[in-house]
């Protein structure tokens, strides 16, 4: 797959997802994404946000005042 960023092209590297929800906060690690090479701006595939969809609702279900989830271990 190919994206670009307004300013370049984008390459594959990984994130942390961050959700505030409900005075607790969802910190998802290691989530692919597409990179700019110039100016940094990361980009999900559909495929990773519809996951990160589903892993987000999974945890408010489990809500503790932190949850920390490394997605290669649910997605």
């Amino acid at each position: 797959m190919c994206m670009y960023c307004k300013n370049s092209t984008t390459i594959n590297s990984t994130t942390t997802h961050v959700v505030n929800y409900k005075n607790c906060i969802i910190v998802i690690k290691n989530v692919p994404c597409l990179e700019c090479e110039q100016c940094g701006e990361k980009y999900y595939t559909d495929e990773v946000a519809e996951r990160l969809e589903i892993i987000v609702n999974m945890a408010k279900k489990l809500m503790q005042e932190i949850a920390v989830i490394d997605y290669p271990q649910v997605a």
